[in-house]
């Protein structure tokens, strides 16, 4: 397998005054809805694993099977069971009603507990010396869409083992989509397994989407994500902000160690990308800038410069430089 850095090209630039102090680089594909390549930075050929972005992709049959239907699903729970979410009230809540009305309950879950990160909660949270539960577990909507399509299914308990009627269902949507048949998988934070593509069969598969249509699961999904942007995240994330920006036209979603898709349905375009070292920060300055190029994000909007251009500041206030979009992007 080819090593994640072989042709990889310089995404993301961080200056400090008129030093290029560092620099992050990554492989970027935009597909059409032909699935072929529109344009690409780096190796197409790239094999990743896209993490959290495939979350909308393990969705699929929690609709294509009937089950989003007969548990009476709306778009907030399709927003869910694609998110990341921060484990804020309005996330926790909603995906507490969920889980409830399913007949299920925390210790379900297959995911494990985590912090909330919000601030407000994990501090009230503390106070009362309460502990973490599976529920503020970011990837906690996208588990109560594997408990709903598992109940729907009449499948076991285990549904994060790759054999589960679940999970195979998943790699059928997941290979379907990327059209390639993925080499295999690693298991994510949230204890499911993460399927491998290559970054172009992840464009393709966001393309894909963007194409499909009015009434497709796929467009449900994306069409949910993009009006619910802050049940996607959650307030002071990228996919949030940037999606608001964007007013509900594109749906963008992260993934861990840095990688990053967006579903463009005017263009019928998707894009997929991964910086090599993992680094948040210059995947979403990376995002940015191609939705810029796309003619999808206004450049001069707020949001979109404090990626694409953002100030960095020390801890007195001062701004010392600034990360920005490399050459290559602009």
């Amino acid at each position: 397998m080819t090593h994640p850095a072989h042709g990889a090209v310089t995404l993301t630039e961080i200056w400090r005054g008129p030093f290029l102090e560092s620099a992050h680089q990554g492989h970027a594909v935009i597909c059409d809805d032909t699935g072929q390549i529109v344009e690409s930075w780096g190796e197409p050929g790239t094999v990743v694993l896209p993490r959290s972005s495939s979350k909308m992709i393990q969705a699929l049959p929690l609709i294509e099977s009937g089950a989003a239907a007969a548990h009476s699903l709306g778009p907030e729970h399709l927003a869910l069971a694609c998110a990341s979410h921060q484990g804020a009230p309005i996330h926790v809540d909603k995906v507490g009603a969920w889980l409830s009305a399913i007949g299920k309950g925390d210790d379900d879950f297959r995911c494990g507990p985590q912090d909330s990160r919000d601030p407000d909660l994990r501090t009230a949270m503390i106070k009362a010396d309460e502990s973490p539960c599976r529920i503020h577990n970011n990837c906690s909507g996208k588990h109560t869409g594997f408990l709903t399509l598992a109940k729907h299914l009449g499948a076991g308990p285990d549904y994060v083992d790759p054999a589960h009627p679940v999970q195979r269902a998943c790699l059928e949507a997941f290979e379907r989509v990327t059209e390639e048949t993925s080499p295999g998988f690693g298991i994510d934070g949230c204890s499911a397994p993460n399927f491998a593509c290559t970054l172009h069969g992840m464009a393709r598969a966001m393309a894909h989407f963007a194409a499909a249509g009015t009434d497709s699961a796929e467009a449900q999904l994306h069409c949910a994500m993009a009006a619910h942007p802050d049940l996607v995240a959650g307030e002071g994330r990228a996919c949030t902000r940037l999606m608001r920006a964007m007013d509900g036209k594109v749906a963008i979603k992260t993934g861990a160690e840095a990688f990053f898709v967006a579903i463009l349905p005017e263009q019928k375009k998707g894009v997929a990308l991964k910086i090599t070292d993992g680094g948040t920060r210059a995947a979403e300055c990376a995002i940015a800038q191609i939705l810029v190029r796309l003619g999808a994000l206004d450049p001069n909007h707020p949001e979109a410069l404090a990626y694409t251009n953002g100030p960095i500041k020390n801890w007195d206030g001062l701004e010392t430089g600034h990360m920005r979009a490399a050459p290559a992007l602009l």
